[in-house]
């Protein structure tokens, strides 16, 4: 028991290291805070709504990589950080920015936060019964999840980021390369 433990935290410290070092040198600024998966994790099957309060799901991106940002309209470091999601959007057209709001947020006041944070091309997404945040373990806002192609977690940062800075940038480029 004790020989087959200490494979798992060798095994785990090796996934970790593997993939933490394509990113060396890479995780300054706000990206210090991106915590890599060991390895992708299957996300849970949960829908979102629209505006119009049709139903979406995360499969819908299946093929692109995706930065799913959990956010509030009462949540201060989300109106900081949603322009620069905006502005990543338009920098890397290739990447899908899913921004979800989650819990309580009435489509009146997402549409009023868009326009006051200048936000006019994402999606107005949004978890009301915060189903998927729960199930994939969002305890606080703002978090962003960085979805590989295969649909599957393989990051994580809890807080908000400039996430058009170069910084940010890079680490997304180094993540699709693999």
């Amino acid at each position: 028991m004790m020989r087959k433990m200490m494979l798992a935290v060798v095994y785990t410290a090796f996934a970790c290291g593997a993939n933490a070092g394509s990113l060396d040198g890479l995780l300054v600024g706000d990206m210090n805070k991106l915590a890599v998966a060991a390895a992708p994790v299957a996300l849970p099957d949960a829908e979102v709504l629209d505006a119009s309060d049709g139903a979406h799901s995360l499969a819908e991106y299946k093929g692109k990589w995706v930065v799913l940002n959990f956010w509030a309209t009462w949540c201060a470091p989300c109106r900081k950080e949603m322009p620069s999601l905006q502005r990543l959007a338009v920098a890397m057209p290739e990447i899908a920015v899913v921004p979800v709001a989650t819990g309580r947020n009435a489509v009146e006041q997402i549409t009023k936060f868009y326009a006051e944070a200048g936000v006019t091309t994402l999606p107005v997404l949004r978890d009301p019964k915060a189903g998927l945040a729960h199930a994939m373990g969002i305890m606080g806002l703002p978090v962003t999840v960085i979805l590989n192609p295969e649909g599957q977690e393989v990051a994580r940062l809890i807080g908000d980021a400039e996430w058009d800075s170069a910084a940010a940038q890079a680490v997304l480029r180094a993540l699709i390369a693999g």
